[in-house]
């Protein structure tokens, strides 16, 4: 990566930068969708800078039983899946094998909306420009899977944003979503998020719960306009 130091302090910091280049959105009709646990900072402080409501939607990437770190696709809050076709095909996974693992974070999925719900209303969606936020895109997967399940949901666009992203995650996100933005796009490989982050930790439920509870407290409690 060719920076002297990581270009992000925090994910307050890239919050900060990203919403910058976010503000041609109109905040009329838009909403923030964070996907927890790392987007959340980052979405709360687009929301709070472009006036604009704070939501969540969960969508969790499916690991490789060889690397859970890495992940073949993703699974929707809704239960819809997108996967990694050609790396499905590589690692020979049998449709069983499959619909058994995405039945396992699909768990996970409806663990995280009942804790974060517990703080965060839902906001309207139909007819709303939607800008889903994540920390950083790697795959790409999990957000294309969230942009797939808000354009169901009625979204008369989706905006994919995060504060850096994979040249190819851009690419592939680009035929999905209505537009994709990212302070930083980087072609390098390996490719991996926390690196572009002088600071950097996987979030806790309770972080998060936090950041949800002073986005609420700040916004006079209220999930819409």
């Amino acid at each position: 990566m060719p920076y002297a130091k990581p270009p992000f302090r925090d994910r307050l910091d890239a919050g900060r930068i990203l919403a910058k280049r976010l503000q041609r959105y109109p905040a009329a009709d838009a909403v923030s969708f964070a996907i927890p646990r790392g987007g959340v900072p980052i979405a709360a402080v687009v929301a709070k800078t472009l006036g604009i409501p704070l939501d969540i939607i969960v969508s969790r990437k499916i690991p490789i039983p060889s690397d859970p770190e890495a992940g073949y696709g993703a699974v929707t809050e809704d239960g819809a899946i997108v996967l990694n076709t050609p790396l499905v095909q590589r690692l020979r996974l049998t449709a069983q094998q499959i619909e058994r693992h995405a039945e396992a974070v699909r768990a996970e999925i409806r663990r995280r909306q009942s804790v974060f719900r517990s703080i965060l209303p839902t906001s309207p969606t139909k007819g709303r420009t939607a800008i889903v936020i994540d920390d950083g895109l790697a795959s790409g997967y999990t957000m294309m899977a969230a942009v797939r399940s808000l354009r169901q949901r009625g979204a008369a666009r989706v905006i994919a944003a995060a504060p850096v992203a994979s040249l190819g995650a851009t690419e592939s996100l680009k035929t999905v979503a209505d537009d994709v933005v990212a302070d930083i796009v980087s072609a390098g490989a390996p490719f991996a998020v926390a690196s572009f982050y002088e600071h950097w930790h996987d979030l806790t439920d309770e972080e998060v719960l936090n950041e949800l509870e002073r986005y609420a407290e700040d916004s006079g409690g209220r999930g819409d306009d």
